[in-house]
Parts: structure tokens; C-alpha cells; sequence
């Protein structure tokens, strides 16, 4: 076991890690989506 093994920095699960940051991107490009769409329909 190395030096990194035994001092760990994050005790998180990875995988919320990969969830959260999966959610934060989608989340961000819905909203360009839903902006978009209104601008559209404002548009029109």
C-alpha cells in the first residue's frame, strides 16, 4: 500500500460525486433549453 492509499482526502462515494455532477450539467443546459424556447415563443 503507498503513501496516497493511506491518506485519503475525499471519503465520499464517487459515484454522488458523478451524479451531482451529471445533475448540475443537465440542469444547467435545461435551462439554456427552457430559456431558449421562451425567447423563441417570445419572438414569434
Amino acid at each position: 500500500m503507498n503513501e496516497f492509499e493511506k491518506d485519503v482526502q475525499s471519503k465520499r462515494n464517487d459515484a454522488i460525486d458523478s451524479g451531482v455532477g451529471f445533475g448540475v450539467s443537465f440542469g444547467f443546459f435545461a435551462i439554456m433549453f427552457i430559456v431558449a424556447t421562451v425567447i423563441k415563443v417570445i419572438g414569434s
